[in-house]
């Protein structure tokens, strides 16, 4: 594991190792209010490590922006405590923590958004789904956004980012991935607009840019990353030519000098694997277009992690389900110690069981002889 545990630079920071919590969806806010719990603040904690970067799963920037019952969000001070909590306990034990903040688009509900119908860059046939009190329905019709309102987006995209600042965090990471929002105006298969912000590859990155640029002008370049998902299927997404499309993403936000980009392999959609055994394919083709750090992710394991750092195609590697149920995962990759298996039904709710009572590594006691 040399390779994974070798000293890097990203951005801003200087990190001791490459092993990344990945963000996760989790739905353990308190409700209402979509407030951090204090299990929330011991989850992170107890997953901080010295030099180690932590990415919180999505905070949405507004109450419209929400998609899911019991995820995180930051637009009201009744959160502030709760985000500077969570900020504090991975600081606590020397880590780095950005906040990945994002836009749900039209993978919502009128329950989650405040009764208005959710937005998309075109309407588009979809049958995603939300989670609302009633559980997981299907998503609500949405509508095409007006250019006119584009930019109070963008600038919930900075408040949020301000509000990150606050709090304590140390960078921000822009959700770009897994059909939600950003990502919806950068395929083509869910952008349909003839205006500025439609058609051609150049015109479809523009949302993104002027997002980008909303988060650099909080926090700077150096403590700013961005999450795609090239061919990725989460929300019933697509493009006619991904690699064209997401080799040009990379080429702008290379341009910005941010932080990090952040890679989706797209043998998983969401939780689940859909390749079992696939290699990597997409941080392959990026690596050539962007010249800053590329955190891959999306079902790696201790030695595929190895192996793609060592190839030099990323940086470093994001662990999420492995990561839910090994508290100390860095020390057990670094140290070829046994994994504890991650529990599926915890994944979208719950209380702390199976999701912050997981113990850290503690090795069995050998047997004493007895005569």
């Amino acid at each position: 594991m040399a390779h994974l545990f070798t000293p890097t630079t990203v951005g801003a920071y200087s990190l001791s190792h490459r092993v990344v919590l990945a963000p996760m969806t989790r739905l353990r806010t308190i409700q209402p209010g979509d407030i951090p719990s204090p299990m929330m603040a011991d989850f992170y904690g107890q997953r901080a490590s010295e030099g180690g970067l932590e990415i919180v799963e999505g905070v949405s920037i507004s109450m419209t922006a929400r998609s899911y019952l019991g995820a995180a969000s930051f637009f009201h001070d009744g959160q502030v405590e709760g985000w500077k909590a969570i900020a504090n306990a991975v600081h606590a034990k020397g880590g780095r923590v950005f906040m990945q903040l994002i836009h749900g688009g039209r993978q919502s509900h009128v329950d989650m958004t405040g009764g208005v119908a959710p937005v998309a860059p075109s309407v588009v046939p979809f049958d995603g789904v939300a989670l609302t009190k009633e559980g997981f329905v299907p998503a609500s019709p949405h509508r095409a956004l007006g250019i006119e309102e584009i930019p109070g987006i963008i600038e919930e995209f900075r408040v949020a980012a301000q509000r990150a600042l606050d709090a304590g965090f140390d960078g921000v990471e822009l959700h770009g991935a897994n059909g939600y929002l950003v990502d919806q105006f950068i395929q083509d298969g869910t952008n349909k607009r003839t205006d500025a912000y439609g058609g051609p590859i150049e015109n479809r990155v523009r949302f993104l840019r002027e997002a980008v640029e909303a988060l650099i002008s909080v926090w700077g370049a150096d403590r700013v990353g961005v999450r795609i998902s090239p061919s990725g299927e989460w929300g019933g997404i697509s493009d006619s030519n991904p690699e064209a499309t997401f080799s040009h993403v990379a080429k702008v936000l290379d341009e910005y000098r941010i932080a990090y980009l952040h890679v989706i392999e797209p043998r998983i959609k969401g939780d689940d694997t859909l390749h079992e055994g696939q290699a990597p394919v997409a941080t392959k083709y990026l690596r050539a277009h962007f010249s800053g750090p590329i955190i891959a992710a999306g079902g790696f394991d201790g030695d595929s992690a190895q192996a793609i750092v060592a190839s030099g195609d990323a940086d470093l590697v994001a662990f999420g389900r492995h990561f839910s149920s090994n508290p100390d995962l860095p020390y057990r990759l670094k140290h070829n110690l046994p994994l504890t298996p991650y529990v599926r039904e915890a994944f979208w709710g719950g209380d702390e069981k199976h999701y912050s009572d997981f113990p850290a590594y503690h090795p069995v006691p050998e047997a004493v002889a007895t005569v």
